[in-house]
C-alpha cells in the first residue's frame, strides 16, 4: 500500500474535498453571513465574540473526542471508517445551513459547531492515514501535495461561490443572500462527491483479528490511558506537541477570524473575499514549494521560517488601512499557511510509533482543536477588554490581533528544542516494545 500512487492520489483528494468547507464556510461566508444576516443589527464586537465562542465550542467537543476515537480506530483498524462517519456528519450539517432564516444565529451557530466537529473529526483519521499511504522519505512531499490540492480545490469552488454571491442573476437567484446560502449547499455536495477517491483507492492493512465494537471501545480507552503515560516520558513528542499547540493556535485563529477582523476595521466584504481568493491560489504552489524546502533543509527549519513570517503578519495586520495592504497581507499568508500545516503533519508522523498513528494523531488534532478554543477566545476577549478600557470601534479589534503574536514567539522557541533524530529513536523503541 505504501508508495502506491493511486492510494496517494485518493488520500490527497480528501484535502480537495474538505477544503471547500474550510474556505467557503469557515474562513469566508459563515463569518460574513453570521455578522450581516444571522446577527444583523448586533454590535460588531458582540457578534465577533459570538463567532469566537462558536468556534471554541466546536474545538472543545472535537478535542475531547479526538484521542479517544483515535485509540479506538487503531484497535479496530477503522481509521477510514471513522473518517467517513465524521465526513458524513460534516456534510449534513453544512447543507443544513442553507435552511436557516435571517436572525437565526443560535441555530446557525449550532449547525456550524456540528459541521466543525465533522470536519475536524475526519481530519484526525485523514492525518493518521498518511503513515499508511506514504513512506517516511516521501511524507513531506505527500503531505504538501494534500494541502496544495486543498488550496486549489477549495479555491475553485470558492471562486464559483463568490460569483454566485456577487452576480446572483447570472445563476437565476433572487439576491446575494440566496447565493451565499446556496454556496453552503454546494460545499456539502462537493465534500461528499470528492471523498469518493479516498473511499475507492485507499485501503488499510488487513490481517488483524477483528473485534466486537464494545471490545474495541474498551481496548481503545485502555490504550489511550497507556498513551497518556507514554507521552509524558517521550520528550521529543511532548516538546513538539507543546510547540505545535502554541503556534497552530495562531495559524488557526488567523484562518477563522481574518475576515471578521477585516469587517470590524471597516473593509467591505467583497474586498475581503478577493483577499481570500488570493490566499487560496498562492497557497497552491507555495505548499508544494514548502514540501520541496522541507526535503532540502528539514521540516523543522522550514516551519520556523514560516512562523517568523506569521509573527510579522500578526503585527503588520494591526496597522493596515487600505484594501491594497490587506491584499499584500493575503499574499504573505498564502506563502506560508499551507507549508506550516503540511510540514507539521509530516514532521510529527516521523516521531510517533507507526502502529499507533491514529491515536497519536488524535492527540495532535486534540491540541489543534484546543488551539482554536484559545485563539478565538483570545481575540474576542481582548477586543471586549479593549472596549471596556475605552477603545472604540476598529481600535479594539486592532489591539486584539496583535495579541496573537505571542503564540508564534512561544511556539517557535519550543520547536527549536525538538530533536527529530531522538524522536525517531524513541518511537522505534516504543514500537519494538509494543511488538514483544
Amino acid at each position: 500500500m505504501k508508495g502506491n500512487r493511486k492510494a496517494i492520489f485518493g488520500w490527497a483528494m480528501y484535502d480537495w474535498a474538505n477544503s471547500a468547507f474550510a474556505t467557503t464556510v469557515m474562513a469566508s461566508f459563515f463569518p460574513i453571513f453570521f455578522k450581516e444576516y444571522w446577527t444583523a443589527g448586533t454590535d460588531p464586537v458582540v457578534s465577533t465574540a459570538q463567532l469566537g465562542f462558536a468556534n471554541s465550542a466546536a474545538g472543545i467537543l472535537v478535542a475531547l473526542l479526538a484521542p479517544i476515537l483515535g485509540a479506538m480506530a487503531d484497535r479496530g483498524e477503522a481509521k477510514k471508517s471513522f473518517l467517513l462517519l465524521f465526513a458524513a456528519i460534516g456534510v449534513m450539517a453544512t447543507c443544513a445551513l442553507y435552511l436557516i432564516p435571517r436572525g437565526g444565529w443560535e441555530t446557525a451557530a449550532a449547525c456550524y459547531v456540528v459541521a466543525m466537529m465533522g470536519f475536524s473529526g475526519s481530519i484526525v483519521f485523514y492525518d493518521s492515514l498518511l503513515t499508511t499511504v506514504a513512506t517516511e522519505a516521501r511524507r513531506d512531499s505527500v503531505s504538501s501535495l494534500g494541502f496544495s490540492l486543498g488550496y486549489l480545490g477549495g479555491g475553485l469552488l470558492f471562486a464559483l461561490n463568490v460569483w454566485m454571491a456577487l452576480s446572483p442573476a447570472t445563476f437565476g437567484l433572487r439576491d446575494s443572500g440566496h447565493g451565499v446560502k446556496l454556496s453552503f449547499l454546494s460545499v456539502g455536495i462537493w465534500w461528499a462527491v470528492f471523498t469518493l477517491p479516498l473511499i475507492l483507492l485507499v485501503r488499510e492493512r488487513t490481517g488483524a483479528v477483528k473485534s466486537a465494537p464494545s471490545l474495541i471501545i474498551r481496548e481503545g480507552l485502555g490504550q489511550l490511558r497507556d498513551t497518556f503515560r507514554e507521552i509524558r516520558h517521550l520528550k521529543t513528542i511532548f516538546l513538539f506537541l507543546a510547540a505545535y499547540w502554541l503556534y497552530i493556535d495562531g495559524v488557526d485563529t488567523i484562518i477563522v477570524m481574518a475576515l471578521d477582523y477585516g469587517l470590524s476595521i471597516g473593509f467591505k466584504a467583497e474586498d475581503l473575499i478577493v483577499a481570500l481568493l488570493i490566499t487560496q491560489f498562492i497557497g497552491f504552489p507555495s505548499a508544494l514549494v514548502f514540501g520541496w524546502l522541507g526535503a532540502r533543509i528539514g521540516a523543522k527549519q522550514a516551519i520556523l521560517m514560516g512562523l517568523g513570517v506569521y509573527l510579522f503578519i500578526s503585527i503588520y495586520g494591526a496597522f493596515i488601512d487600505d484594501k491594497r495592504e490587506f491584499y499584500v497581507l493575503a499574499c504573505i499568508i498564502g506563502l506560508v499557511q499551507g507549508g506550516v500545516q503540511a510540514l507539521s503533519r509530516s514532521l510529527y508522523s516521523r516521531i510517533i510509533p507507526i502502529d499507533k498513528s491514529a491515536q497519536y494523531f488524535g492527540f495532535y488534532n486534540m491540541l489543534s482543536r484546543f488551539a482554536t478554543v484559545a485563539g478565538p477566545i483570545l481575540i474576542g476577549s481582548t477586543a471586549l477588554a479593549a472596549r471596556a478600557m475605552g477603545y472604540q470601534g476598529s481600535s479594539a479589534s486592532r489591539i486584539s490581533i496583535v495579541s496573537v503574536s505571542i503564540l508564534f514567539l512561544a511556539g517557535g522557541f519550543i520547536l527549536r528544542r525538538v530533536d527529530e533524530s531522538r524522536g525517531k529513536e524513541e518511537a522505534a523503541f516504543l514500537s519494538g516494545r509494543s511488538a514483544i
